[in-house]
Formats: structure tokens, C-alpha cells, sequence
């Protein structure tokens, strides 16, 4: 149960920090994918910000043998690159690129009701199910 409270606890906090720092408009994700006319840095500033707040308590917690709240660490068991692999991450940077939006933010943005977030989501929740039935051979 407390896995689950801290889960929820973190997802807030990370969704909090997603909208103070703007995240969640779209505009700033392609400005700062955009480098060749009005660049905007301020993405980067988050991702720096966040290594500088994470990367003390990664070294600290390096040798811990078990998280505070499981059992276990998770780690995935597939370490090939493959089709499939490629063809998801193309789609995720393609349309991240396209829209300005990934599922963290996109997900954090439902609570502005904007009319975008909405079918984002909506269209991201599809994706993710029917992404079963398509089959690409390795």
C-alpha cells in the first residue's frame, strides 16, 4: 500500500513541476526543438535542474539492495535493439516533435482542461491499444 501512496505522491509532484516550469504547453517543447529561428532554451534548464536535483540522491542510493517500497528493483529484461524498438522510439520523436507533447506532460496537462491535452491523450490511449495488434517481424 505505502508503494502505491508514494507512487501517487511522486506522479503529483512530478506533474506539478511539469506545469510551474510550463511543460505542458506544447509551444515551449517546439521551441526548443526548434533551433533555427526563435530557439527556447528553457526546456533544457528543466532537464538540468532535474539531473542537478536527482543525480546526488542516485549516488547516494547507488548500493541499496532493495527500493524503500517494494521488494525489488524493476529493470527491463530485453536489452536488444530491434524493429520494433526503432519504429516506436521514430513514432515517439516524431510525434512529440510534431505536437510538443509526451504522456508525462500530456497526462499532466488533463487537469487545465485544454481542448488539445484532451484528444492528445485520447489519441495517445488508442495508439496504446492498438499497438497489440499490429505485428513487426524482427
Amino acid at each position: 500500500m505505502m508503494n502505491k501512496i508514494f507512487s501517487l505522491l511522486s506522479g503529483s509532484i512530478f506533474g506539478i513541476g511539469l506545469t510551474v516550469s510550463s511543460m505542458t504547453n506544447p509551444a515551449k517543447v517546439i521551441g526548443f526543438l526548434n533551433i533555427t529561428d526563435k530557439w527556447d532554451p528553457s526546456l533544457m534548464f528543466v532537464m538540468i535542474g532535474a539531473i542537478a536535483i536527482s543525480a546526488p540522491f542516485f549516488y547516494l542510493l547507488r548500493n541499496k539492495s532493495k527500493p524503500f517500497f517494494d521488494l525489488n528493483f524493476e529493470t527491463p529484461n530485453i536489452t536488444i535493439i530491434d524493429k520494433k524498438l526503432i519504429l516506436g522510439a521514430s513514432m515517439f520523436g516524431i510525434g512529440w516533435g510534431m505536437v510538443g507533447f509526451c504522456p508525462g506532460p500530456a497526462i499532466a496537462s488533463l487537469a487545465l482542461l485544454k481542448p488539445l491535452s484532451i484528444i492528445f491523450v485520447i489519441a495517445m490511449a488508442s495508439g496504446f491499444y492498438m499497438s497489440k495488434f499490429v505485428k513487426i517481424d524482427n
